[in-house]
């Protein structure tokens, strides 16, 4: 008893102080390695549906980049498709204001000049015809001929403009142009070039007409260079009754 007393005696402080540490160690060791295991196993089990969804959502991202990308394309393409059919469209209200200028759906404004038949002042014979010495509408369409021979753009009479459809027919003491009567003085205002009244002197029908009429029974004819010449525009209505347009044939395909 005395001698294990004595050998116990013997043993340093310090290796008991190291051997009580190295045992808590041990137990706090085996502790963690316990306590990791189920963490480790349930950490491992979560990861896997983790990356899974990751990668579906990764997809998915990927999938509206193409989608957005593809829309962005095809709103592109609407864009030049639109600025291609703003010019179509511009071409075809030029053409249209184009076709509304020849035909007078428009009113114009240039050089030009005014004819002005009055009726004759002479006395009329005894054995002679009183409407000889009044301008008629065959006077006031010898003119017109004469004007659009010349080189004239447009052209109104007493500010009824003429189109392809205007008619100059004799009523009574007065003229019918389109569907307005008019009386005398008649003006007849056109718009061309700057020689035009040159060309109109020299005009054969012209001619003929101012000795037929101006010479011979007093017809007033005269004349003026404006600066600038008004035309108004066509009032009256374009609709055809009787008229359609007719079909387009189709192109012939050359025998090989």
């Amino acid at each position: 008893m005395n001698g294990l007393f004595a050998r116990t005696r013997a043993i340093a402080t310090w290796q008991v102080t190291l051997g009580v540490a190295l045992l808590v160690l041990g137990f706090l060791i085996a502790a963690q390695v316990r306590s990791e295991g189920p963490r480790v196993r349930y950490t491992s089990q979560e990861r896997t549906p983790l990356v899974a969804t990751a990668l579906d959502l990764q997809a998915q991202q990927e999938a509206l980049k193409t989608q957005l990308l593809a829309i962005r394309a095809e709103i592109q393409g609407y864009e030049q498709q639109g600025q291609g059919g703003a010019a179509i469209t511009g071409q075809l209200n030029d053409q249209l204001q184009a076709a509304r200028l020849s035909s007078g759906l428009v009113a114009l404004q240039g050089p030009g000049l005014v004819i002005q038949l009055t009726d004759s002042s002479a006395a009329v014979p005894i054995d002679g015809n009183a409407r000889d010495y009044l301008v008629s509408g065959d006077d006031v369409l010898a003119v017109i001929r004469a004007l659009w021979l010349s080189g004239a753009e447009g052209i109104a009479v007493n500010g009824e403009r003429l189109v392809v459809s205007s008619a100059i027919i004799d009523i009574g003491g007065s003229v019918l142009v389109n569907s307005a009567y008019l009386a005398p003085p008649y003006q007849v205002s056109a718009i061309g070039p700057a020689g035009m009244f040159d060309k109109l002197v020299r005009e054969p029908g012209f001619v003929d007409f101012v000795k037929a009429r101006a010479q011979t029974f007093g017809i007033g004819v005269s004349y003026a260079t404006p600066a600038s010449v008004d035309l108004p525009a066509y009032a009256g209505s374009v609709t055809l009754r009787y008229g359609k347009s007719a079909p387009t044939p189709e192109p012939s395909l050359a025998a090989p």
